[in-house]
């Protein structure tokens, strides 16, 4: 008897939804930076545990939106758990805890906020979450008690799970529930397919994982990366263009770096990862563009199945 089904993982930006995807997966599927709201769309990885398939839905950070970008991902974020037939909220509960002895820094203050704002849609939404607790590193378990007691007796989730997506710890729990939950019925896709992202899409999201990884202090959450070219070679080489766009001149040079090192570096380390995923040697060639209004062209929103309109 197989089972197969969807997973959605929501929560405020930062809290570790990339890395816990890339976890209970087993392999990577979704990026991870330094950078918050790194996810600009679902990201689906999948994810077997005995008999059962899960579709790991990796959504953008739900936070309070102010730009059009910002309200497609947090629309994209919501339209995942809606259709998920199971929702984690996952939750940073060092940050809950910096700002409940009143030591938290803004970024702390401001993840508990959109936590609430999460607890909120739940319940007006009528279904209730797994409450997945996730830092727990050197953390007391008293401690963990006071934030799980708190946040379940709102109502929002129906069980609650302590896990550390970092190391592993309690992510296996969580995985072997999630399995119990899925619906049965035959599996989505094949059992060695990790992943369903479109290999443009993917060899862009490398890069611009690479791209924070090395300039996310100078460079704003405003860049992007688009594949424009991507050419199956006869010597069973892979041969992509992406352009970098940023939305000043003065960030153009950030991503250069002196005498294009930057740039060099950035293409390295994709071109790198990129022939290991691919299994394929890989020719990419990079390009920087400045755009000051990509965020408003509905193209880059169609390309990742973000509502523009949102």
């Amino acid at each position: 008897m197989t089972r197969a089904g969807f997973a959605a993982i929501i929560g405020a930006p930062n809290a570790g939804k990339s890395t816990l995807t890339n976890r209970l997966v087993g392999t990577k599927v979704s990026i991870v930076t330094q950078k918050v709201q790194t996810t600009r769309f679902p990201v689906r990885g999948v994810m077997m545990e005995d008999e059962a398939q899960v579709v790991l839905v990796d959504t953008p950070g739900i936070f309070t939106p102010k730009r059009r970008l910002d309200r497609a991902m947090v629309r994209s974020a919501w339209g995942g758990a809606e259709e998920a037939d199971a929702v984690v909220h996952l939750v940073d509960v060092q940050a809950e805890l910096a700002v409940a002895d009143k030591s938290g820094r803004p970024a702390d203050r401001k993840a508990v906020q959109d936590v609430q704002s999460i607890v909120e849609g739940l319940k007006a939404s009528g279904r209730q979450a797994i409450l997945a607790l996730n830092k727990i590193d050197g953390v007391k378990r008293e401690r963990l008690l006071e934030v799980a007691q708190r946040l379940f007796e709102t109502g929002a989730y129906s069980e609650v799970f302590m896990i550390s997506a970092a190391d592993g710890s309690g992510v296996d729990d969580l995985k072997r529930r999630l399995a119990e939950l899925m619906p049965e019925g035959p599996w989505l896709y094949p059992e060695d397919q990790a992943a369903d992202l479109p290999v443009r899409l993917m060899a862009a999201e490398v890069t611009r994982e690479k791209l924070y990884l090395r300039v996310h202090e100078e460079l704003p959450y405003a860049a992007a990366v688009e594949t424009t070219a991507f050419e199956e070679r006869k010597d069973g080489s892979a041969r992509i263009e992406q352009t970098i766009y940023v939305e000043r001149e003065s960030q153009r040079p950030i991503v250069l770096g002196r005498g294009g090192q930057t740039l060099k570096w950035i293409g390295q380390k994709a071109r790198e990862e990129l022939t290991e995923l691919l299994d394929r040697p890989v020719h990419l060639f990079l390009h920087v563009k400045v755009d000051e209004r990509w965020q408003d062209k509905r193209e880059h929103y169609q390309d990742v199945g973000l509502d523009f309109d949102a």
